[in-house]
């Protein structure tokens, strides 16, 4: 069943099993130098579908499992759907467009107690069913653009036959190669207008004969760019350029005459080495500096730097979820980890008598003063700086010990320090809300000798998606 050429090993007829981690999928197999008396071997593929029957090309062996890219499908899962973008296979995203959302959902579910319990030995209440987005498609209020001059050449295209300006693309980096960008001509992401505007910019950089940035020599002048939307239907732009050039004040006065919705344009010249922004300054070009979204009758200020969920109605179900779990009384003095701009810190204000917000960037705390202020909130304080730097005892002895404590931390988790300082304050009950159900089965193991779970909660914040969101409330023992 299995025959090698050269290199290449290729099984035909493989059957899909199940949905597994990272977003691929397995089925177990025989190579044909295993003894047929010995376990199958695990096989991951990408874009498959349980009960697909397929040709599958090995690209990656290791002793214990085997990684392969699907050929041909040879009979498709009765439950594979088509994908309903251009872009599939090629891009990195939604990789699960071919999977019904249930499907989905369930594999989410599976994931969240794979990381808890089978992986992370923790013992755990039985998880609530997860809460799915209402929208799966055009969901996202942010998305980044990256442009390149050396773009992704697709398998029909002959690369002899391509100039330098049809060598340049605009959209999203290709799995796997850091220097390669998916030109897209249509995302699924994000509303109108994020597709007519990323469109006119390219043909406005191609046309006006800008450089595209070129990644491996940090150079040229159209670097990336961010859009932000809000349900109200405010845009926000941030063009990004690898050098500083007379030509940018043009490109952005077509844009602004082009796209008059959009009411914050902000550009950045950015020449080092990544494409982050966070440590650069935005300087507006025109409208206002920020754009803002609401929630239960609070507003919140999202400045060109500002964290905020990028599923806005999904954050709203992640919150109220966040503040169940959190259990006030409205006597409580409450920490917010990883704040953000105080979203969450001022969503449970009502129900809290004093909380207490601490974030990484300066910029996501102004703004969160701001929302503060402008909401009528008076009982929420915010610091800026590093997690493991303001959370000491000190700080904690100076703004009082917490009874209830929500954390949000990036998908790297919490700092050891910060893991520490929390046993130590001891709060009565931790809310921990995680975009990685891996990191966060972690940290909660360190805190297992004072803290059991009570109830976990996942969110799908990212339809055809393998990542989900999961809330764990945690009670002091």
């Amino acid at each position: 069943m299995a025959r090698k050429r050269k290199q290449d090993i290729t099984l035909e007829g493989v059957v899909i099993e199940n949905v597994a981690a990272e977003g691929r999928s397995i089925a177990r197999v025989h190579l044909q130098e295993d003894d047929p008396e010995s376990p199958k071997r695990i096989l991951f593929v990408e874009f498959a579908v349980p009960g697909d029957v397929v040709d599958v090309q090995i690209t990656r062996k290791k002793s214990n499992f085997l990684e392969g890219r699907i050929i041909r499908i040879v009979r498709p899962s009765p439950h594979r759907l088509e994908a309903f973008c251009d872009h599939f296979g090629v891009c990195g995203g939604c990789r699960w467009q071919p999977l019904p959302y249930d499907m989905q959902l369930a594999a989410k579910q599976q994931q969240v107690y794979d990381q808890l319990v089978r992986i992370g030995h923790l013992e755990v209440p039985e998880i609530s069913p997860i809460i799915g987005s209402a929208k799966t498609v055009y969901y996202r209020n942010k998305l980044e653009f990256s442009a390149s001059a050396r773009r992704w050449i697709l398998s029909d295209e002959d690369p002899e036959g391509l100039d330098d300006s049809q060598r340049c693309g605009l959209g999203f980096h290709v799995g796997k190669f850091f220097d390669k960008v998916l030109d897209i001509r249509h995302c699924w992401l994000q509303p109108d207008p994020s597709n007519a505007i990323r469109l006119f910019i390219k043909d406005y950089a191609l046309r006006n004969g800008l450089t595209f940035y070129d990644l491996r020599n940090n150079c040229g002048l159209f670097r990336n760019m961010f859009v932000r939307t809000t349900d109200a239907g405010q845009v926000m732009l941030i063009v990004c350029f690898g050098e500083d050039s007379p030509a940018i004040l043009p490109m952005l006065e077509a844009i602004r005459d082009r796209f008059p919705e959009i009411t914050s344009l902000y550009y950045v010249v950015n020449t080092k080495l990544n494409d982050s922004i966070s440590d650069q300054e935005c300087i507006l070009f025109s409208g206002d500096d920020a754009i803002y979204e609401y929630m239960e009758g609070l507003k919140f200020k999202i400045g060109p730097k500002s964290f905020y969920q990028t599923n806005t109605d999904q954050a709203l179900e992640l919150y109220r979820k966040a503040r169940e779990f959190a259990g006030l009384t409205g006597t409580d003095t409450v920490y917010d980890l990883y704040t953000g701009t105080g979203t969450i810190a001022q969503f449970v204000s009502k129900q809290a008598a004093k909380v207490i917000g601490i974030e990484y960037v300066p910029e996501a705390i102004e703004d969160a003063r701001v929302n503060a202020a402008a909401n009528g909130i008076s009982n929420c304080s915010f610091f800026a700086g590093d997690m493991k730097d303001i959370l000491t005892d000190a700080f904690i002895a100076a703004n009082g010990k917490p009874d209830v404590m929500i954390v949000d931390p990036p998908r790297a988790g919490m700092h050891p320090d910060v893991v520490a300082t929390i046993l130590r304050a001891a709060p009565r009950r931790i809310v921990y809300v995680s975009c990685n159900p891996a990191s966060q089965a972690r940290d909660i193991a360190l805190m297992s000798e004072k803290y059991r779970i009570t109830a976990v909660q996942p969110v799908d914040m990212f339809p055809h998606t393998q990542h989900v969101e999961n809330i764990c409330k945690l009670e002091l023992c």
